[in-house]
């Protein structure tokens, strides 16, 4: 993963714990009924948590094609440049030895 992405994850996360903290220091319910709600929030940013890795790595991945794509794209036509010096230093050659 890029640094942006796990920037970005890393920024989810920290702020869902801290909205989870804060959220249960001002809660305006007992103890069961926070903790119940304080549960329920947290499964649900685990999942959004979940999704949002998901996401980056699925990204990241096609990224990775896009780029080994035009990677070797561009190996290809090295090659096929330097098919095209040696095929004329040949024809040059042969031209200077008649």
């Amino acid at each position: 993963m890029s640094s942006r992405v796990e920037d970005f994850v890393i920024g989810c996360i920290v702020g869902t714990v801290a909205g989870l903290v804060g959220g249960l220091l001002l809660a305006p319910y007992n103890g069961a009924e926070a903790r119940r709600r304080l549960a329920l929030r947290a499964h649900k940013a685990a999942e959004v948590a979940r999704e949002v890795a998901d996401r980056a790595e699925e990204t990241a991945e096609v990224l990775g094609e896009r780029v080994e794509h035009y990677l070797g794209r561009d190996e290809e036509v090295a090659w096929r440049k330097v098919r095209e010096i040696r095929e004329g230093v040949e024809r040059y050659t042969q031209a200077q030895a008649l």
